[in-house]
Parts: structure tokens; sequence; C-alpha cells
């Protein structure tokens, strides 16, 4: 069976029932299997845990309770901490480390009814910009497996672009988002700083440091950021401000629309 590739496609068919989640996750569990060994875009693959949570969105769908992201798979970047499974943060320090505690963007994504297929690779302690320097071995671009996916959330940027998972979670200090979205034909956002929360992120710089997420399209940005986002009392830097619909514009008409294009670059 075919399926839709972007998040958006797959929520509407699990709504009508074209399909259900456990498909969806046994097809994507079986293309990672099958092309990601020359990709290396993820560290661990959480096959069984995410069955078990694919059978619980279809469960949770057929009383009626699903939201617009339930039972849609996705990953997360090493450098997330999630209960029970190792978070790496691409290096060998902390290669046994395994989280008693999911990170807040994590549980808001498990809360949405989301399922999480594993952990992608990442530049070492997210220090770089081509996910050459994972403990994991370097990741690959899969548009040219001799070229490099961007980094440091390379592994998040490969796995979306070879269409492996809709969408990944990723982290941007210094364009750590932005390069490899670039990088791999895909789209991601940088979002203002204490929009997301960083509890349960590993720090490079906390100053700077946000999650964001990678996806195919604008649309499925705003879907899953819709989710991601949010106050958080456990991050100190947390914005203060409701939660909201990022995807409410999008009927709105492009008429009327300005865009900057800055006149000088640094």
């Amino acid at each position: 069976m075919d399926f839709p590739v972007t998040v958006a496609g797959l929520g509407a068919g699990l709504a009508r029932g074209d399909f259900s989640s456990v498909e969806i996750t046994r097809a994507l569990l079986s293309r990672i299997a099958r092309l990601d060994p020359a990709l290396n875009s993820f560290i661990t693959v959480t096959e069984a845990q995410a069955l078990v949570a694919a059978e619980a969105a279809d469960a949770r769908r057929a009383r009626g309770a699903a939201g617009p992201l339930t039972g849609i798979p996705y990953a997360n970047k090493d450098i997330f901490c999630t209960a029970g499974v190792k978070t790496s943060c691409g290096s060998r320090m902390l290669d046994n480390f395994v989280a008693p505690y999911d990170a807040t963007v994590v549980s808001r994504l498990t809360d949405a009814g989301m399922v999480m297929l594993g952990k992608t690779n990442m530049d070492e302690f997210a220090m770089g910009s081509s996910n050459e320097t994972s403990f994991h071995g370097l990741c690959r671009n899969p548009w040219d497996l001799q070229r490099v996916p961007g980094g440091s959330s390379g592994g998040s940027a490969a796995a979306v672009a070879a269409r492996l998972v809709p969408f990944t979670t990723g982290t941007d200090t210094g364009g750590s988002i932005r390069l490899p979205a670039a990088y791999c034909g895909v789209s991601g956002i940088k979002p203002t700083y204490g929009r997301v929360s960083r509890y349960g992120m590993i720090a490079f710089a906390s100053s700077l440091d946000q999650g964001g997420p990678m996806a195919l399209t604008a649309e499925d940005l705003a879907l899953t950021l819709s989710a991601m986002a949010g106050f958080d009392p456990r991050d100190s830097t947390s914005t203060e401000a409701e939660s909201e619909d990022f995807t409410r514009l999008f009927a709105s008409p492009l008429a009327g629309l300005r865009i900057g294009l800055p006149q000088e670059f640094f």
C-alpha cells in the first residue's frame, strides 16, 4: 500500500480510515531497515515500542479521541531525552545513557498521539555543521551518498528527505536545523527563542539553543510546531504565552503580504 509522505496527508488518511497507524508504522520500519544502512540517519530504532504506540493510537482513534497528529510516526534527534531509550547526543561519552524521563518536547508529541520510530544521528553534542563528527559514524545525504546532509541535525533531515519518516525533531543553535534542511531539500524552522521548551534537551549553548520541527512542507511544520510549542515552567527561559494553532492562517489570501529582503548581508 502506498501512503502519503506528509504529516498532513497521513493525518487526513487516518481520519478517513484509509489505513491504520500500525500499517504506516510497519511500512516505515521496513523502509528504514532497507534504506538506512546506506544513510546512517538513525542511531536507534525503537521497533517494538513503536508498534505498541501505533496500536494505542489506533485504539485512541477508534474511541473518538484522536487529534490531528494521532498515529503519525516520527523520530527524535538523539539530543532529546527519552525515557527508557538511549540518548547518546552523538557521543561515545553518553553511548550508554538511558534517561529516566522524557524531554518536554517528547512528552508533548506523545500526548498528541505520535509514534516514535527512533532517534536520529547528529554531530557530537550538536557541535558541527556536516554530521561527520558523530561517534556513530557520518550520516549521508540521501540525494547523493558522497555528500553530507548538513548538521548538526543531519540525521533528522536525511530521514525526512529519504521518506523514512514524515517528521523529525531537531535543534538549532547557529544553523543546526536550517543548514541540514537546506542541504537535504526539506523544510525546517528554528522557532523564536523560548517558544519550545529546552527541558530534557541536552544543552550546547543554553542562551541560543532551540528545538524545532523538520518535515517536507510548511504546513507540516505548522502542524507539528503547534504540538511542540508552549509554556513550560521547568524551563526558566520558556515564554509565558498561550499555545496556538500555527495553521490558523493557512487559508488566508496572500494578497497584501510583504516580503523583506536585506540589502546587505554580514
